[in-house]
């Protein structure tokens, strides 16, 4: 998501980075501010049995120095400096810092006990589970010692020890509370964070796969275009110059072809590449198709003059531009027979371009290894859950020349394989080459 971050968010990360130096400075303010009070009301602090002398020497006799209140202060403040860093270690301390002076004659109460619910809510908070649960039971262990030393202070009645002891406890269960909403809210901020760091990741995955799978789509698609228009095109100026010893008119015948098949091939090129232009319309079944007018304009288009126009939308080839694919093969040179078995009926998007790829690529593959004269033979048969194509010629057959490097027959394959169809291409026992692909239909 572009743009800055909100203000609560930046808020956040900033006490997130610099919780260590936000700690230490509670601490410092905490204890200063335990000094101070502590001083502005003479709080010295009794020890037990006699925590209410009336006489004002008896204070000094029986109170605590201000040296050892303020070493006492320390050791329950202190720990709130690394809360957060080590929320369990510093819950440890200030709750043994509290049992301390409790049990050594300090007073009963001293300002510096309130951090011990900001210990509770730490830990609670930013610690592990086992270090918060340990913690809530120290209070509960906390509230009822605090209540059995009420008890020994003689002008004490019962009803007293049992609304401090629950008022403690109420203290106690209200900082537990809000740890436990601020740990929940914490959880559900790393889990959303983690989230979006995984989709982004799946998304960033997906677009690569789609632009490999992209990639090999035009690079399929380049491969049938230039193969088969390539082919027909030096069949055609080999064959016409060949035969124009006898037959004056068949390098006309030649070279109209020749146009048709280069016009042909331009426009399927300008389909496939306008693709890849930003201001492309984005439908992947249609494609632009140049007229011979618009080709011999291109060609005269001078560098300060740029063309405007936006090429023809039409739809890619399919199962019913098969008979133009063999009357253009045949006017190669090929002597090519098509038929058609079965109830023709609309087909799901793209089955009927692999139909037409599977028969382009063959018919291409027949032009360049079969021989000179080889008969050609396309059947499309309409079954009723599967639609079938089989292309077999007699030529060459296993005596045909191969480098070995061309893609057709992996192209062809992969192409059925999108829709779970299978190919088989292989010379036949008898001589010449076939090749055969099914594509179930859906019912």
């Amino acid at each position: 998501m572009k743009g800055s971050p909100q203000p609560q968010w930046r808020s956040s990360h900033w006490f997130d980075r610099h919780r260590l130096a936000i700690d230490v400075t509670l601490a410092v303010v905490l204890f200063l501010f335990s000094i101070v009070s502590m001083t502005a009301v003479g709080w010295y602090g009794t020890s037990f049995p006699d925590p209410y002398p009336t006489d004002p020497e008896a204070v000094g006799q029986t109170g605590l120095s201000p040296l050892l209140l303020g070493f006492f202060t320390f050791a329950l403040i202190a720990p709130l400096a690394v809360r957060r860093t080590y929320p369990t270690l510093s819950a440890a301390l200030c709750y043994s810092a509290a049992l301390a002076h409790l049990f050594t004659g300090v007073s009963l109460i001293l300002p510096a006990d309130f951090v011990v619910l900001i210990a509770l809510y730490s830990v609670t908070a930013y610690g592990s589970r086992r270090g918060y649960l340990i913690a809530a039971g120290g209070a509960i262990v906390g509230s009822i010692t605090v209540a059995y030393l009420l008890t020994s202070l003689p002008p004490t009645s019962t009803t007293f020890t049992v609304v401090t002891t629950l008022v403690i406890l109420l203290c106690f269960f209200a900082a537990w509370s809000m740890g436990m909403m601020r740990r929940t809210r914490r959880t559900q901020l790393e889990a959303l964070a983690w989230r979006a760091e995984r989709l982004e990741r799946e998304r960033d995955e997906q677009v690569a796969l789609a632009t490999a799978a992209e990639r090999t789509r035009i690079a399929r698609e380049m491969h049938d275009i230039v193969a088969h228009s390539l082919s027909v095109l030096i069949a055609q100026a080999d064959g016409g110059r060949y035969a124009a010893a006898k037959d004056p008119e068949a390098p006309t015948r030649a070279l109209e072809t020749i146009g048709e098949v280069g016009r042909a091939a331009l426009s399927d090129m300008r389909r496939l590449l306008g693709v890849l232009r930003s201001d492309a319309p984005d439908d992947a079944n249609v494609s632009a198709v140049a007229s011979p007018a618009e080709v011999a304009s291109s060609a005269h288009l001078s560098a300060d003059r740029p063309s405007t126009s936006s090429a023809t939308l039409t739809p890619q080839p399919d199962i019913a531009t098969l008979p133009d694919l063999v009357d253009q093969v045949r006017k190669a040179g090929l002597r090519v027979s098509y038929g058609s078995t079965g109830s023709p009926r609309p087909l799901p998007p793209g089955i009927g371009l692999v139909i037409y790829r599977v028969c382009q690529e063959a018919l291409t593959n027949v032009l360049k290894h079969a021989g000179p004269t080889p008969q050609v033979s396309v059947m499309v048969k309409w079954e009723a859950d599967s639609i079938s194509v089989e292309i077999l010629d007699d030529g060459r057959g296993a005596a045909a020349d191969h480098d070995g490097l061309g893609q057709g027959i992996i192209g062809m394959t992969e192409r059925a394989a999108m829709f779970n169809g299978t190919l088989r291409a292989g010379p036949r026992a008898g001589g010449g080459y076939q090749v055969s692909c099914t594509i179930p239909l859906p019912g």
